[in-house]
């Protein structure tokens, strides 16, 4: 038996599992936290996936690996590879404005054209242009741009500040994925290169790809070289695996590319993936070009591409209710399956964090349609559900938009397992819905990917599931939800 890892570092933390690279079986696991926040040093990546390997066995019997990773999240490298700032992530919002100067100065259509997305808070690109601007002392020592999966496999091959890496900061060797680089917004999937102009236009000095063996252009900044999906881009040093040479590591990926790959997902599969963000996306053999930034064109990490509409208000939306209500999340679940589709007409806009789809940053949450008879707990539970499902289903309208056929939903993350979301989702998306059973996904496209580079072809591992929920579209749900937020938000 050939054994492969996969490696999840999210938002909240670290996961590692190690799986049979033929059949797919899970071998063992290990997890370790990060800490809170929207700005985090990278560091703390580190020192969780050290922890989270050897929660999981170390990596002495494991042939491959891979890392997949939280999107977006903006690692700044001077020339001697420290960090210079901690990364600004996904959820960081304070780079809105930034996002409204880009598309001012460039125009909504000519950067969905240029890189099949217009940029909000959560790109990249609006990150380097918030430091630009505001910690210009900072951006004149940028000398790399990386994202957190880019910065863990450089490390994991033994790259770093010289002090703490066996082979010192060649920021030549700095390697990212189509999927994670797509999240940039200054990469374009269709033409599968960097817009470096765009690049230059956000920080104000040129860039360009890393290129190992090459000398560092004077004022340049690197951007990682761009792998493909099924490349081997090094190996673990020895020196991080227990003395095991020779462990190969794959391109990695974004995390939800990550999750396609462990489900399986192909064209004409949407995956509806409910955790801390929320978010719903395609496997197209055609990239997308929104002009409404509704849709982010993306890539997947298997060649085709994975446009995807993103909302920052998911699973905490029901944790959040449950606590109003004063319950348990079964007993919310409860309360929620006992209210009939609608919720008596009450409807929840669940932007408790701003939201990003739609392009919300400064938003809050609302509860509308609340009368002396519609205010019951069952129907506050229940709105709760149907408001968190409903902002992702105006995501998929808009990737059907783009001429996209969806085929059925595939609904995964940590919410997905709760009964009244699994009944409920069936009444709210017009398509056959499919719970997979549950699983660190991410971490498992991971290591499809790495048993990817072992045997040549990409692995069809069984996926196990969940009874689908019975066929029950409810239309009022998400009509009365779109004229709450029509009216209000236009």
């Amino acid at each position: 038996m050939t054994l492969v890892a996969g490696i999840d570092s999210s938002t909240q933390s670290c996961k590692v599992v190690v799986q049979d690279s033929g059949t797919g079986a899970l071998v063992r696991t290990g997890k370790a936290s990060h800490p809170d926040g929207t700005e985090i040093h990278p560091s703390h990546w580190w020192d969780a996936l050290s922890k989270a390997l050897a929660d999981g066995g170390g990596l002495a019997d494991v042939a491959a690996l891979a890392v997949a990773g939280q999107q977006h999240g903006m690692v700044l490298l001077d020339a001697a590879g420290t960090v210079l700032r901690e990364a600004l992530l996904w959820n960081d919002t304070r780079s809105a404005g930034s996002a409204e100067d880009l598309v001012a100065e460039l125009g909504a259509a000519a950067l969905a054209a240029r890189t099949g997305s217009v940029p909000v808070a959560s790109f990249t690109i609006t990150k380097v242009r918030w430091v630009r601007d505001n910690e210009p002392d900072i951006a004149g020592r940028v000398a790399a741009v990386a994202l957190p999966h880019d910065w863990l496999t450089w490390r994991l091959r033994g790259y770093g500040p010289a002090e703490e890496s066996p082979l010192g900061p060649d920021l030549q060797e700095l390697v990212t994925d189509r999927s994670d680089a797509s999240g940039t917004g200054y990469w374009s999937p269709a033409g599968n290169r960097y817009d470096l102009a765009l690049f230059e236009h956000a920080l104000g000095r040129p860039a360009r790809e890393a290129a190992p063996g090459q000398a560092p252009a004077p004022n340049t900044v690197i951007l990682p070289r761009v792998a493909g999906p099924a490349e081997t881009v090094g190996t673990v040093h020895p020196s991080l695996a227990g003395g095991t040479a020779g462990i190969l590591l794959g391109a990695g990926a974004g995390d939800n590319a990550g999750a396609a790959l462990g489900l399986g997902a192909v064209t004409g599969d949407v995956v509806v993936s409910l955790g801390t963000s929320g978010t719903v996306y395609a496997v197209t053999e055609t990239p997308a070009t929104d002009a409404t930034g509704t849709v982010a064109g993306f890539a997947d990490a298997s060649g085709s591409f994975l446009p995807i509409a993103v909302t920052l208000n998911a699973a905490r939306v029901l944790g959040t209710t449950a606590a109003l209500l004063g319950v348990s999340l079964d007993e919310f679940a409860s309360l929620a399956l006992a209210a009939e589709p609608g919720s008596a007409g009450v409807v929840l806009l669940p932007y408790f964090e701003g939201e990003r789809t739609p392009n919300l940053p400064e938003a809050k949450a609302s509860f509308h349609g609340l009368s002396m008879a519609s205010t019951t707990r069952e129907n506050l539970a229940r709105a709760a559900v149907e408001g968190m499902l409903c902002s992702l289903a105006a995501g998929l309208a808009a990737i059907q938009d783009q001429g996209i056929t969806a085929r059925r939903l595939l609904l995964i993350g940590g919410a997905a397992q709760n009964p009244a979301v699994q009944a409920i989702a069936a009444q709210v998306f017009d398509l056959p819905v499919q719970v997979p059973a549950p699983g660190e996904y991410v971490a498992r496209g991971a290591a499809v990917q790495a048993a990817w580079l072992l045997g040549g072809t990409r692995p069809d591992w069984p996926q196990p599931g969940l009874p689908a929920p019975a066929p029950d579209h409810r239309p009022v749900i998400k009509e009365q939800y779109d004229a709450v937020a029509g009216a209000i938000y236009g």
